[in-house]
């Protein structure tokens, strides 16, 4: 990729990041549990049936994991922060790989200049 791509290309991702909404990293997970009551359904040792599902969003922060349980009214709220951050996460994630190449280009550039600039006069 020329180094003038690469730099448009750079604020093309600038200018995504700058429309991302609310986010948050993390899954979400939707468990189906069994109670302490012994006579439940969700004991039948034939066709048992699990209470559920409860919405579990786990994530990982600072080092820190955390899980916490989302009222099924904000689910579809959750999901669309969730995909946001996978959107952030993508955008950065191309953001650098570019920027590597990027310095390693202008880096050899530099160089080829450099070298062209100092050779003897035949």
């Amino acid at each position: 990729m020329q180094i003038r791509k690469m730099e448009k290309r750079i604020e093309e991702i600038k200018g995504k990041l700058a429309l991302i909404g609310e986010m948050r990293p993390g899954s979400l997970n939707e468990p189906l549990t069994v109670c302490g009551r012994s006579n439940c359904r969700c004991k039948d040792p034939k066709r048992p049936k699990k209470h559920g599902p409860y919405y579990q969003l786990s994530y990982v922060h600072k080092g820190k994991s955390t899980s916490q349980y989302i009222q099924k009214e904000l689910v579809g709220e959750v999901r669309a922060q969730l995909a946001n951050y996978k959107h952030f996460k993508s955008l950065t994630t191309e953001w650098v790989d570019i920027a590597l190449t990027l310095a390693k280009e202008k880096l050899r550039a530099d160089n080829e200049r450099h070298k062209s600039e100092t050779r003897p006069l035949k």
